[in-house]
């Protein structure tokens, strides 16, 4: 029993320093597809199809996630995201 609750420590530390964050972007009713578009592509290196799928998925479900990764390179991605008008955060 020991060992089982040893091994499940060191499976929830892994996990914390494997955890990514996310940017998450939310539908608006105010921003085209093509800003949306145009603004994925630019902030956070997306393809033309990635962006493209991802405004779809925001228009029809309300949110997507667009970006993961550690905070200190989304942080400037999110920013570039709201400063184009759109509406996101990191999570």
């Amino acid at each position: 029993m020991e060992y089982q609750e040893k091994h499940q420590e060191e499976l929830l530390v892994e996990e914390e320093v494997v955890k990514q964050n996310e940017i998450v972007l939310f539908n608006d009713d105010v921003n085209t597809f093509d800003h949306v578009i145009d603004t994925l592509i630019y902030a956070c290196d997306h393809t033309p199809e990635q962006a493209e799928q991802c405004s779809i998925l925001v228009h029809y479900k309300g949110k997507c996630t667009v970006k993961t990764g550690p905070y200190e390179d989304l942080k400037p991605r999110c920013s570039k995201l709201l400063q184009a008008g759109l509406s996101a955060e990191i999570v």
